[in-house]
């Protein structure tokens, strides 16, 4: 969707309202073509009704930031129970392609209508950073289980590994995303931490179980663009090749497969088989892919 340019406050809850509209008819034909009841679409559901009357008040006097919320919520459920169906099926050939477009559109939409806003925000004084990790751990998640899939098919990727480069380039993109939004803690003798390995996660920039499996996936994603897509011209796109934090500046250029995968695994390992060690992450398939890289560049 194209930006629309600078709206007030107002036009922010306007434009929620009629995103929340879109989303319950949407919901509602998912919920006859299912013929039961699902949790989640309740769910979505009735945090739009919510959303619905909040909007109905005095504009001036809605909180956007707690509509926007609602509004996300909606869309996280809502888009999880298309996920887990185009899982079940997994990924029909002749469907998917347009159902990944539209769920990875919906998953954008919070984050598009912060910035066509004109108020002096950042993007996560309005949704916060947990939700804004959430997206984009959704849609890199959902882009890797869909190349998951492709990548079992040879003669699709025969046809089309270019469109596989495409759904990788714009996956990782979306996990390293994830990963820097949130600065890594800065460790001094002014700080006291009574679990040291709690504190070199924090220093690593690693906040959550979810910040660990987005490394493995976005190292195996990685992977899968040496393997089956070494012969296409690299895509460009806005990438943290330093894996590091938030601090770090995005540079457009061609993503490379084998310098981001390395980077990424390597500190993976590391984390798992350091501060981690205890909680038992597997490592082997990361130690593989290391080996492939090295062997790629020897």
């Amino acid at each position: 969707m194209a930006a629309a340019g600078p709206v007030s406050l107002s036009g922010v809850v306007s434009r929620v309202e009629e995103l929340g509209d879109r989303a319950q008819a949407h919901i509602q034909q998912l919920s006859e073509a299912a013929g039961e009841d699902d949790h989640f679409l309740i769910r979505a559901s009735a945090a739009l009704e919510k959303l619905k009357l909040l909007c109905g008040e005095e504009k001036e006097f809605s909180n956007p930031s707690h509509l926007l919320e609602l509004y996300t919520q909606a869309i996280l459920d809502m888009t999880y129970f298309e996920e887990n169906k185009l899982v079940d099926e997994d990924f029909p050939e002749d469907s998917s392609p347009q159902k990944v477009e539209e769920l990875i559109s919906f998953l954008s939409e919070p984050e598009i209508l912060v910035k066509e806003n004109n108020v002096n925000s950042k993007s996560c004084d309005l949704l916060g950073d947990e939700l804004l990790e959430c997206l984009s751990w959704r849609r890199g998640a959902l882009l890797y289980m869909y190349c998951h899939s492709l990548t079992k098919r040879r003669e699709w990727l025969s046809r089309k590994s270019n469109l596989l480069q495409k759904y990788l380039v714009d996956g990782i993109n979306y996990l390293l995303q994830m990963l820097n939004y949130r600065c890594p803690i800065q460790l001094n003798e002014g700080v006291s931490f009574q679990d040291v390995d709690t504190a070199k996660l924090l220093s690593a920039g690693i906040f959550s179980d979810i910040h660990v499996l987005a490394m493995m996936y976005s190292g195996e994603m990685c992977y899968w663009g040496l393997k089956h897509c070494a012969y296409q011209q690299p895509e460009s796109c806005e990438v943290d090749t330093g894996v590091s934090g938030a601090g770090c500046t995005l540079h457009k250029e061609p993503l490379d497969f084998r310098e981001v995968g390395e980077k990424i695994l390597k500190k993976y390992v590391f984390v798992c088989e350091g501060p981690l060690k205890e909680q038992e992450w597997n490592t082997t398939n990361a130690k593989q892919i290391l080996n492939y890289f090295q062997h790629c560049y020897n």
